[in-house]
């Protein structure tokens, strides 16, 4: 069977993450999405996204496949409900359908067209950017027993202090010395050349993934993913980085959901608490309105390749498109659109040949290139998000 993930009826809801990915390329845990479907089914997935993305997100089709909601993230009754689709069959629960057997992938969706087979059971899918950190916990612990399942840890060095070392994965070529880890609150998993610099006081939950670094005398509170190849330093409360990102200095980041090439400059502070306790509204591009997250606790929600200088204060529940540059004094909007140039004193447009030097140069300090797939995405996304640009 070929197994494809769609965007389902949220991706709007998810931006930025997904201006630049689809939904099942979100990274939540230790796993993307779609990384966690390919685990589970032990089978590859293409992707079904816009236009815009399928060059470096392709779909592949088969005479047989089952598409499959990237909202919704897999467990053992999920994929043995999804394997068992039968062509003409859709699996549903009451907020739309789950996945669907067909073989005609490439043809707009209808739900009429199939025999709709209900899901009881519980499930986890990702419908607001706030539901990434506020479900990370649980599902740090669920990826963490996945990924580790039937695998031997390498040794922890004796150099630092452990509770609950039962808790703690470390793969090869990681780098754990002088720190001290308390995995009875949370799972630790250490990715391949994953570095924790000496000084580093981590209370689990964390996925430090593959070449990832911890940067010296870094507090970790629990529930925090930072993606491959990403930098954390300061003090980092229930946050996901994707991949590639980098808060590696002093500074405060809690209850937030940075995208992939972020860059967060030394000092900067995120405020996840509301000065009078409410609840935090977030601002939605769908309904171009501030959504009620029901949190008490939200932070800062960044697009891919944005970035902020040093000292910049971000407000509780801030949302910052792809390509921003942040910087100076003040607190700047809660909603900073997509390739904005400036701060509290006001934005210009942040052109297109500017971000992607930028872009290039970050990259190319991962050794990784900047290539013509991803400047198409990048243009599409400035075209896109002109609207919100109104300075």
């Amino acid at each position: 069977m070929n197994y494809i993930l769609s965007d389902g009826n949220y991706r709007e809801d998810l931006f930025p993450f997904t201006l630049t990915r689809p939904v099942a390329g979100i990274r939540i845990g230790i796993l993307t999405i779609g990384e966690k479907w390919e685990k589970w089914l032990k089978a590859p997935v293409s992707f079904q996204t816009e236009d815009y993305l399928s060059e470096k997100f392709p779909l592949t089709t088969e005479a047989q496949n089952i598409v499959v909601n990237g909202s919704y993230l897999p467990n053992k009754t999920l994929v043995e409900a999804v394997q068992n689709l039968k062509m003409g069959e859709m699996l549903v629960d009451d907020e739309g359908y789950i996945a669907y057997a067909t073989d005609k992938p490439e043809i707009e969706f209808q739900a009429s067209n199939f025999t709709a087979i209900p899901f009881n059971n519980e499930v986890l899918a990702i419908r607001k950017t706030w539901d990434i950190f506020s479900n990370n916990a649980v599902v740090l612990q669920s990826d963490f027993d996945l990924v580790t399942k039937g695998r031997k840890s390498q040794p922890i060095p004796d150099t630092n202090q452990v509770k609950s070392p039962e808790n703690i994965f470390i793969e090869e070529g990681a780098t754990v010395d002088f720190c001290i880890l308390n995995a009875s609150t949370g799972p630790i998993y250490i990715g391949k050349d994953a570095l924790m610099m000496e000084g580093c006081a981590v209370r689990g939950g964390l996925a430090l993934c593959d070449s990832a670094i911890l940067k010296m005398g870094t507090r970790i509170y629990g529930a925090v993913t930072a993606g491959p190849g990403s930098k954390l330093g300061g003090e980092v409360n229930n946050a996901v980085l994707f991949a590639n990102s980098n808060k590696g200095h002093d500074g405060f980041l809690g209850n937030s959901v940075l995208g992939e090439w972020c860059n967060i400059g030394a000092d900067t502070n995120t405020s996840n608490l509301k000065n009078n306790y409410a609840a935090v509204r977030l601002w939605n591009y769908k309904t171009e309105g501030f959504d009620k997250t029901g949190l008490q606790f939200c932070g800062l929600m960044m697009g891919d390749h944005s970035k902020c200088g040093i000292n910049v204060m971000f407000n509780t529940g801030t949302v910052v498109g792809v390509s921003a540059n942040i910087f100076g004094s003040g607190f700047p909007r809660n909603f900073i659109p997509s390739f904005s140039w400036g701060g509290a004193a006001g934005y210009t447009t942040f052109r297109t040949n500017k971000a992607f030097e930028v872009a290039e140069a970050m990259m190319k300090r991962r050794n990784m290139e900047f290539n013509e797939a991803e400047a198409k995405i990048l243009e599409h996304v400035f075209e896109q998000t002109q609207k919100w640009r109104n300075f």
